[in-house]
């Protein structure tokens, strides 16, 4: 399913107690004049000894420092090159430029083989995908698979010169106000392990956006941490080194700062155990792309009747589909999904992707002009 129309635009670009313990003993009156000399004749070390902080030694070298965490997490960062085909394929020609540049995380070493998790975005359309190692080597990059509507995708390298890969942690923990740190590649490769360190805004935002496969609700990590174009696919990092989001999107109007956002780790994890074995994100397909009523000419609509307040009308139909087995047809009004009003095609995608599964049947109200029907289709795969 499609959709061009989208809401808004926006670049898909983690004390110490202090304890007392009072003991109490009784002392024999036989020892008292003995404490009392000997408190005495070490009063003045006490006094020296109570004026004396408790001082730790320590240094940038320090295993806990914030410096010693980028050095051994920049290690598992990698720039990323999309090339395109900018030839004439018509004249014979065939040349591959740079179009963009992005960033991305080792999260897995297995054998010969290191696995990169990036955003779909920074890699779309790519003829080849050239990986730029912390160490200034290159390789270029396997693509294993990628899903659009969650800006995910796999990259596969030989593992010869990776000696690193960063742990997920656990998002669920985030709280606001929690120090993160995120590490890429910002506007280009000139300015790659950029680091930048922030907070967390919200630890869970829900925001709209327009992606190659129609519009999208994503589940984000919101943070005033600096990302800028190119830190895309890059990590967002707690303080100990553990990556808990895939830096992604940022606001992009003007007068608007320190709005950046992430996808979760734990949103994260179990997709890309998906696209790893799968190549993509298999998930049920009506075969049907969509316009949101509310963006159509009203000669299209002027026919529905006046009950009809929101839906979705049906601009094309795969003929080999679920829904062109069904009877679906071009202009035919989407209103109700197995029973649950639906105004616009991100609620159709929401109800179908986690209400539904491969193989569910689903039960569509449809209105072809004034005419209401309800179509009956069994869901499978793309």
């Amino acid at each position: 399913m499609e959709n061009s129309f989208g809401k808004r635009f926006i670049t898909t670009v983690g004390a110490g107690i202090l304890g007392s313990a009072l003991t109490l003993g009784v002392v024999a009156n036989t020892d008292i004049l003995q404490a009392k000399t000997q408190n005495e004749a070490t009063a003045g070390a006490t006094e020296n000894s109570a004026n004396t902080p408790n001082v730790v030694q320590t240094s940038a070298n320090s295993p806990t420092s914030l410096s010693d965490m980028v050095e051994h997490a920049s290690k598992g960062i990698v720039g990323l090159s999309n090339f395109k085909n900018t030839g004439n394929r018509f004249a014979g020609s065939s040349e591959l430029s740079e179009f963009g540049t992005g960033s991305g995380v080792i999260y897995k070493i297995d054998g010969g083989d290191a696995y990169i998790a990036t955003n779909n975005h920074v890699i779309e359309g790519a003829g080849k995908i050239e990986v730029t190692l912390h160490g200034g080597e290159k390789e270029t990059a396997e693509l294993i698979g990628s899903d659009a509507l969650t800006d995910l995708a796999v990259l596969k390298i030989s593992s010869k010169q990776v000696d690193t890969a960063l742990e997920f942690g656990d998002s669920d923990k985030l709280r606001a106000g929690d120090s993160v740190v995120a590490i890429g590649n910002p506007l280009s490769l000139d300015f790659s392990g950029t680091v930048t360190q922030g907070i967390i805004s919200a630890p869970v935002r829900s925001i709209d956006v327009k992606t190659t496969a129609g519009n999208w609700e994503m589940n984000v990590i919101q943070t005033d941490a600096a990302i800028n174009p190119g830190n895309s696919g890059g990590g967002l990092l707690t303080t100990d080194g553990k990556v808990i989001g895939i830096n992604s999107l940022k606001i992009a109007e003007n007068g608007v700062e320190g709005l950046g956002f992430a996808i979760p780790s734990n949103e994260v994890v179990p997709l890309l155990e998906q696209i790893t074995k799968n190549g993509k994100i298999e998930r049920p397909y009506i075969g049907v792309s969509l316009a949101d009523l509310a963006e159509v000419p009203y000669m299209y609509v002027q026919n529905l009747p006046e009950e009809v307040k929101g839906g979705v009308m049906v601009a094309s139909v795969d003929p080999a589909s679920a829904a062109g087995k069904a009877g679906l047809k071009e202009q035919d009004v989407i209103t109700a999904i197995n029973g649950t009003d639906i105004s616009t095609s991100m609620e159709l995608r929401k109800f179908l992707y986690s209400k539904l599964s491969i193989g569910d049947k689903a039960t569509l109200t449809v209105y072809s002009g004034s005419q209401k029907r309800t179509v009956e289709l069994t869901l499978t795969s793309k």
